[in-house]
């Protein structure tokens, strides 16, 4: 196929959602490497399922929820906020978001990255995984909501706190209940009382502060955020005390 390297612009003002789907898959298959949604109004399922590598979707207004839900190889831009389920069971890609976004981001999550510049809410992560080399990531420069991590069962979550200068404010209540997999890393230290029993704080090694330079550095190159300043302050990491939480719950 002969890439396009000229953007293509479509307009979502009023265009329901899968009319809007059936348009981006349209323009990939003719071959575009960029596509530019503008007059974006909470269209659901921007992304769904696509699997075109080094392509690349900007969306201009606010996506509806399940962006870039089960996606194979994409990057997606957002130049504002998202709605709930970005990224839901994504495998593979790229996802930026240089607003805030909503709950349950990362739901299922099996690959690929998300970079948000803002805040994010609910259960987030919730249910990640990772199998052998393939490791989804989540960087959140604000804070999360409550639950984040929620049966975490792998994959890597960086918390950075940009916007705040409380580090009990990191995160909501209830982080990484019923973990048994992946990390989460948090740029402070987060008092005990805001996690679930199955996870526990700990310092990071030397292998957690290259992972963490690795993916802040390119978190700072997409938002315009001095990397030094982001890495003065020290991180520490939460893991899971047990890889079965529940193992006994029903054991007699």
């Amino acid at each position: 196929m002969k890439i396009i390297e000229d953007a293509i612009t479509i307009n979502g003002k009023g265009l329901h959602y899968k009319d809007l789907n059936e348009k981006i898959e349209e323009k990939l298959k003719e071959g575009y490497r960029k596509i530019k949604l503008i007059n974006i109004n909470g269209q659901r399922y921007i992304g769904a399922g696509l699997t075109f590598p080094e392509r690349e979707i900007e969306i201009y207004g606010t996506p509806g929820n399940d962006l870039g839900v089960f996606m194979n190889g994409l990057k997606i831009k957002v130049y504002g906020n998202s709605q709930d389920g970005v990224g839901n069971t994504m495998n593979d890609g790229e996802i930026v978001i240089y607003g805030s976004a909503g709950d349950i981001m990362g739901y299922g999550m099996r690959g690929g990255k998300i970079f948000v510049k803002g805040d994010v809410g609910y259960r987030v992560g919730i249910h990640m995984k990772e199998y052998k080399d393939k490791i989804p990531v989540i960087v959140i420069g604000g804070t999360a909501g409550d639950f984040l991590g929620e049966y975490m069962a792998g994959g890597r979550v960086i918390v950075l706190g940009l916007n705040t200068e409380k580090e009990e404010n990191l995160c909501g209540y209830f982080c990484s209940t019923g973990i048994h997999g992946g990390l989460i890393y948090f740029r402070g230290i987060i008092p005990e009382y805001k996690l679930g029993k199955e996870g526990k704080i700990v310092e990071i090694e030397e292998e957690d502060k290259k992972f963490i330079e690795e993916h802040v550095k390119k978190f700072s190159e997409y938002f315009e955020v001095d990397f030094d300043f982001i890495m003065e302050k020290p991180f520490v990491k939460v893991i899971p005390y047990n890889k079965r939480p529940y193992g006994k719950l029903y054991a007699y």
